[in-house]
């Protein structure tokens, strides 16, 4: 199965979680796992998609100013 893992063990970590958490709180932990493997690969997509497109370089600023120069002193 999923690398080496058997039904009696998938059942056993199923009963601990049960256990653990109690049956009314899965659902919310299982909906939760849900959104974040999204969000995971939603941020993998932007990854690629920034990568195959490349980043465009900063604008130029026609300030010659030195950003140490730029802050106010007390």
């Amino acid at each position: 199965m999923l690398g080496g893992i058997g039904t009696w063990e998938i059942l056993l970590i199923f009963l601990v979680i049960l256990l653990l958490f109690g049956a009314k709180r899965i659902p919310d932990i299982a909906k939760s796992v849900g959104k974040g493997v999204t969000e995971f690969k939603r941020g993998l997509r932007d990854i690629q998609d920034e990568i195959e497109t490349g980043v465009e370089p900063p604008p130029k600023s026609d300030d010659k100013t030195p950003d140490s120069e730029k802050t106010a002193k007390p």
